[in-house]
């Protein structure tokens, strides 16, 4: 049926005036005519959830190459497991200045191949959420994704956003437009939030993977600690935890931490960005992922009071994360693979030290007993002993992957242990004026954030800041198969020590805590 041209007209002014009415987050598609540059632009709307996915589009920089890769990481620093965010990527197509499709084949999960790359202009997909999903090999929730229409979103940028092979050192502007009354809780670079749409800018992809962002209706709170901006921001679906609440029961390490550290924060800024579920979690576990100036928790959401004891320890070891991998890593983590990953030798560095300083800072300071103190060591050395003690610490590390992955939560446990060992040793040495915490401000000095070192040169490294016998120390019992020297160590600080052989069963009711 052929309408009246002037009912026609009437209908289109109808259509019109309710565009004009219409926020600009919930109009759909892109800006017209945006300009190729040398940085990546993101578009995505958090308005407009397709099937529980969001859809993500790319202008991408100019490029050159006539066949280019585009990427998601197989794996991202600091989850030490295979989860192929390429999984939850789909109805991949990528397109030319005037919107023509070009070919595009998926070679993996994780890789697409771009055919006629030089006339390349938009790239875009949908990207399902982990936290919900059925597939196999469940992503450990603090380096998961979230999508929860109207009530919250979890961007593991790493789940939502890839790269160019090749590419992945040049800028990011990110234009995120969000549901009216939502803060986006993030360490990012924000900078302009006009019209309910966020826009930062990012250096690099490396930063921008390292720099979460979560969206809710905001619970947050700020304070200035050891000259850095420090933001908690919480989601609790039941309103059983506040953020003040978290401030108020983290300020205390965060100030000894700062002191710890020599008086003052290597960073300006750091937030806690933290998620309470209700129930079991789809990985069957609940804990933190650190990120240079961030760290993400996935935790229960139960009695406040009983989240305590495990957001001071968490938190003391994710923040401490601030020292080593970002001022003090490898060639490995310094030039990430996120397709074809090479692991660094030292984990015993990035996660064992760090370990250890979350529990000796409270007890150097105060917050917990000494006598606390040392049944946390005693609990480390039961745990290790279920694991290979005679398979070398470097080993583990560089094969943490595949070989040796179901050692790998001895980390946690023999590479504190070894933090322990190295800290009396080197205060032996130098009759009580220099420990782990001085070497780590040398190391922090020799290398920093924008310097990598080489992994077979570390321990000669250390040896030159200290002394012969620490570098023999680190041959023999981290690059070796040799027992710790736990009873000669302990002695040291006048502590005896015997070991005894002791069956004990410990059952969390299949939730386990991971960090």
């Amino acid at each position: 049926m052929r309408l009246p041209i002037q009912s026609l007209a009437h209908g289109w002014l109808i259509v019109l005036c309710f565009l004009i009415l219409l926020p600009t987050n919930m109009r759909a598609g892109l800006p017209e005519k945006i300009k190729q540059t040398e940085q990546y632009q993101i578009y995505m709307n958090l308005n407009q959830v397709i099937d529980d996915k969001l859809k993500v589009e790319i202008i991408v920089p100019v490029i050159e190459e006539q066949e280019i890769e585009y990427h998601i990481p197989k794996i991202v620093p600091g989850t030490y497991a295979v989860y192929d965010f390429g999984r939850f990527i789909s109805e991949f197509s990528a397109q030319d200045q005037q919107g023509e499709a070009l070919e595009v084949e998926q070679l993996s999960e994780n890789r697409w191949k771009i055919k006629e790359a030089s006339r390349l202009y938009k790239i875009s997909y949908l990207v399902d959420d982990s936290f919900d999903s059925d597939l196999d090999n469940h992503v450990f929730e603090p380096a998961g994704t979230n999508i929860e229409q109207g009530k919250n979103f979890i961007i593991n940028n790493h789940g939502f956003f890839g790269y160019l092979e090749g590419h992945k050192r040049q800028p990011f502007k990110v234009n995120i437009s969000r549901p009216s009354g939502f803060y986006g809780a993030t360490s990012l670079n924000l900078v302009s939030s006009e019209d309910d749409t966020d826009v930062f800018l990012v250096d690099n992809y490396m930063d921008f993977v390292d720099s979460p962002i979560m969206y809710n209706r905001p619970d947050t709170i700020t304070q200035m600690i050891g000259g850095a901006k420090v933001l908690v921001s919480v989601y609790s679906p039941n309103d059983v935890l506040s953020a003040r609440f978290v401030m108020d029961n983290i300020k205390e390490i965060l100030s000894a931490q700062k002191e710890y550290l020599g008086g003052t924060l290597p960073v300006d800024r750091y937030s806690f960005i933290i998620y309470l579920f209700k129930g079991k979690s789809g990985s069957g576990g609940y804990g933190a992922l650190e990120h240079s100036y961030s760290s993400v928790y996935f935790l229960p959401e139960v009695d406040p009071e009983a989240l305590v004891k495990t957001v001071r320890d968490v938190s003391a070891h994710e923040f401490f994360h601030i020292v080593t991998p970002l001022n003090i890593h490898s060639e490995e983590i310094h030039n990430f693979n996120f397709i074809e990953p090479k692991m660094s030798k030292h984990l015993w560095l990035y996660e064992g030290l760090v370990e250890y300083f979350a529990h000796h800072v409270q007890v150097k300071h105060g917050l917990i007993s000494f006598q606390d103190y040392l049944d946390n060591i005693q609990q480390k050395m039961e745990v290790a002993d279920r694991f290979k003690d005679d398979l070398p610490f470097t080993e583990l590390s560089a094969k943490c992957l595949d070989e040796h992955k179901d050692q790998y939560y001895n980390v946690y446990q023999k590479g504190a242990l070894i933090g322990m060992c190295l800290d009396i040793q080197l205060r032996n040495l130098s009759n009580g004026k220099y420990g782990i915490q001085e070497l780590m401000a040398d190391l922090s000095k020799s290398y920093g954030q924008h310097q990598a070192f080489k992994d077979e040169e570390l321990f000669a490294k250390i040896e030159e800041l200290t002394f012969p016998e620490t570098g023999e120390f680190l041959r023999t019992y981290v690059d070796g198969p040799s027992s710790l020297p736990i009873r000669e160590s302990l002695a040291l600080a006048g502590i005896n020590y015997d070991a005894e052989k002791v069956e004990k069963q410990i059952s969390m009711g299949n939730i386990s805590l991971g960090i």
